[in-house]
């Protein structure tokens, strides 16, 4: 069985699709089980009110927690003041050796400081990126950082490829991850010293994936490559922009399909048609960041996650701890760098 502890109360939408997400990542996965951190007082009754299978109920333990970080609250200030919080808490019973794993869809500042403070990076690692799934044209990109680190050095944009090439192949399936620098263009003149630096480490790296060089923001979704490494603040940017360009996207198609009697005829012939591609962009379908780095395995769903997509993060974190990620990015990373965490 796989343990995973689970933040029920962070998030936009908290226990209301933490407690639904649960059931339905325990009724997909039978060698799952779960904690469920958070009040009691909440959690208690919408799990009866789901009235789970005894199965599934059994396979169920409820931690209590008596705060709640939210999205406004300063990362120190969770540390210091938040000690019984339900994502201090979850982060606790994973240092403890009590879970194996944990999932919030809280605060990012807040998850990033409490995971490097309670649960630490690797030795060999210098910081802990959160890397997340992007679909592409063949299937999807990984993307890290997306937010955990707003600079990088060289030697850390370094570790990144490497952390983000063994999650593609561990977790995502790819055999040997091409991977790519995000940069300003293709050339080898183009970019900042930080990125030409990276990019010289990187070439001469002999390890289990393939370095193309420099790519740009196209890329991500060209399905030419697998894994796009950059600093926390470009990466977040870029993340916020495609959520952003889908939203429109879909606000204009709508519109227009129901501009007039044509149009909605039209939007009629079309909707199997929009109901597939819709379906394969659904966010939900990607949604899980692994914070790749630390000595245990912490998954950030994204905040405003509802039950489908909360339940694949989980699936996420038990991947991941199956597939024995941590000590995969130990040994691929050696003893050559050492942890300022």
């Amino acid at each position: 069985m796989t343990l995973i502890a689970l933040d029920v109360m962070s998030g936009d939408l908290g226990a209301q699709e933490c407690v639904p997400a649960a059931l339905l990542a325990l009724e997909s996965d039978s060698s799952l089980r779960l904690q469920l951190v958070g009040q009691a007082s909440v959690i208690a009754p919408l799990l009866d009110a789901a009235a789970p299978a005894a199965g599934v109920r059994d396979r169920l333990e409820l931690i209590e927690a008596s705060e709640i970080i939210t999205m406004t609250d300063a990362p120190r200030e969770a540390i210091r003041r938040k000690k019984q919080s339900s994502m201090r808490i979850a982060a606790d019973l994973v240092h403890d050796g009590l879970a194996e794993g944990m999932v919030s869809a809280g605060n990012t500042g807040a998850l990033t400081a409490i995971s490097h403070f309670v649960l630490k990076c690797l030795p060999e690692v210098e910081r802990a990126p959160i890397m997340t799934s992007i679909p592409n044209r063949r299937a999807f990109t990984q993307l890290l950082d997306v937010g955990a680190n707003l600079r990088a050095t060289p030697v850390q944009l370094r570790q990144f490829a490497i952390m983000g090439a063994i999650v593609a192949r561990d977790v995502h399936g790819r055999e040997r991850p091409r991977v790519g620098l995000l940069n300003i263009g293709e050339e080898e003149t183009k970019g900042h010293d930080l990125v030409q630096e990276a990019h010289a480490l990187l070439k001469d790296l002999r390890v289990a994936f393939e370095y193309v060089g420099f790519v740009e923001g196209q890329d991500i979704f060209s399905g030419e490559v697998d894994v796009v490494v950059t600093d926390g603040f470009t990466g977040n940017v870029a993340l916020k922009t495609m959520e952003g360009v889908a939203g429109l996207i879909g606000d204009r198609l709508k519109r227009e399909f129901t501009a007039d009697l044509p149009s909605k005829l039209a939007g009629l012939a079309a909707r199997p048609v929009l109901k597939r591609v819709s379906g394969s962009l659904d966010p939900r379908r990607y949604n899980g960041a692994i914070m790749v780095g630390l000595k245990h395995i912490v998954v950030k769903s994204h905040g405003s996650a509802d039950r489908y997509a909360m339940a694949q993060a989980i699936a996420i974190a038990a991947t991941a701890v199956r597939k024995q990620l941590v000590q995969h990015v130990s040994q691929a990373l050696g003893s050559g760098d050492h942890s300022t965490c």
